[in-house]
């Protein structure tokens, strides 16, 4: 038997026969897709000899629970090891955990550095003693819609695998139903420096739990998006500890807010996504860093706040009425403001807007008076305003102009400013009179 067909057999991938019991290799993207392989037809996995990621799809993996599973000899090792696969992604299957904590550690022979479980159903308990003390390459670690056995009580199982987690990087465990995690096992991942944790079901107080002392010490980037989290003060305060943190996700959360109290975000933060959660207010103190800050799709109807490091600004589908004041940020490049109430850009603001790198402002009620098109038409001269110029910015008043483009519409100069025109004619005409 080959040690293709071995490796196949350890990690349970070879099951029940189906519509497609194959592998596919993709020569232009360096990708080979295998569906329930069986016994009979894993001939066809040489074809991914050539890939740098395999996925395989579909499987019986519970016939192989009793299967002998030896250590390899060195023909074998080294032919794993001359494998230029660099990630391997398991869909769709039951995985019995005895059977994957026999197998995982054959991956050190490997140069995978990413695994990802996609739709799986861990099921039972697995010997994690034989993964004591062994590293592997696998730096990048991947849940995505699985189904396992609470995390609560499997301190044992994190224990045993604590060589390889100490030096894992990433984490994603996504659409999974995880409603906590054990502070213990924050404590083992001490080089993971991202971890997404996003469409689950953490409420406010499993982050306390989640984040503390000593849990994740690397870590920067952090996706709390689409959990159950209610409270602005509580998460500000289940994150107080992360004092590394670079980016914080918060986005499609239910957030409310008490301005009565406060919290102080870490201060290293810099890139905040607070996009989607219903707030009605900005709440101070933000963290006093940030360089890009996303509030977008909230119900705000005025941003009264001043972050001088802040970069980019991200306020698109809300109440906003007036365009906040760039003077609050010098050093921003980027602003987005389309989908609002904003019926004027100011001529102050639209000179300091021309600065900006990037600006988009489209799909708001503008009233179409000489200021009203002309700031829009000075800054779209200035090459800086961004998409859905010109047709995504039309006129809502007065009645004459409603449902033209801002760009058609005429503000030249003896129309808009007639007293700038006149007055020094008038001086003209009796220098002239005088003569």
């Amino acid at each position: 038997m080959s040690v293709a067909v071995l490796l196949l057999l350890g990690l349970g991938l070879l099951g029940a026969e189906g519509r497609r019991n194959r592998c596919y290799f993709n020569r232009t993207q360096e990708s080979c897709v295998c569906y329930n392989l069986s016994e009979e037809t894993a001939g066809s996995i040489i074809q991914c000899l050539a890939a740098t990621v395999v996925e395989f799809r579909g499987g019986e993996v519970e016939k192989y629970i009793a299967f002998p599973i030896r250590d390899l000899d060195s023909s074998a090792i080294e032919t794993l090891g001359s494998l230029i696969i660099q990630k391997v992604i398991i869909a769709d299957v039951l995985v019995p955990e005895i059977l994957l904590s026999r197998v995982l550690r054959f991956f050190s022979y490997t140069h995978v550095k990413e695994l990802v479980f996609d739709s799986c159903v861990f099921q039972g308990t697995g010997d994690w003693h034989e993964m004591d003390g062994q590293s592997l390459p696998i730096l990048s670690l991947s849940f995505i819609n699985v189904t396992s056995a609470p995390l609560m009580g499997n301190e044992q199982a994190f224990s045993s695998l604590s060589t390889w987690l100490e030096t894992l990087q990433e984490l994603a465990v996504t659409s999974s139903h995880v409603t906590s995690l054990p502070c213990a096992i924050g404590k083992v991942f001490r080089a993971l420096n991202t971890l997404d944790l996003a469409e689950n079901s953490l409420g406010d107080g499993s982050l306390t739990t989640a984040f503390c002392q000593g849990a994740f010490p690397q870590l920067r980037v952090l996706s709390l998006q689409h959990n159950n989290l209610t409270s602005y003060r509580s998460v500000c305060e289940g994150v107080q500890l992360l004092q590394g943190i670079l980016d914080l996700n918060l986005s499609q959360n239910k957030l409310k807010a008490d301005p009565s109290s406060s919290c102080q975000w870490p201060a290293s933060l810099r890139i905040f996504n607070l996009s989607h959660t219903g707030l009605e207010e900005v709440l101070t103190p933000l963290p006093p860093n940030l360089e890009v800050l996303d509030l977008s799709h909230n119900h705000l109807r005025a941003v009264d706040v001043s972050i001088r490091s802040l970069k980019k600004l991200f306020l698109s589908q809300n109440l906003l009425q007036a365009v906040p004041s760039i003077r609050n940020y010098p050093l921003l490049d980027t602003l987005h403001l389309d989908n609002n109430s904003i019926t004027e850009l100011p001529r102050d603001e639209v000179t300091l807007l021309g600065h900006l790198q990037d600006v988009t402002a489209a799909n708001n009620p503008y009233s179409c008076s000489c200021s009203g098109a002309g700031g829009l038409q000075a800054l779209a001269a200035t090459g800086h305003l961004g998409q859905g110029w010109p047709q995504d910015y039309t006129c809502q008043s007065p009645p004459g102009y409603r449902g033209w483009w801002v760009v058609a519409v005429p503000v030249s100069v003896l129309r808009c400013h007639r007293a700038a025109v006149v007055a020094p004619l008038c001086v003209v005409l009796l220098g002239l009179a005088g003569a």
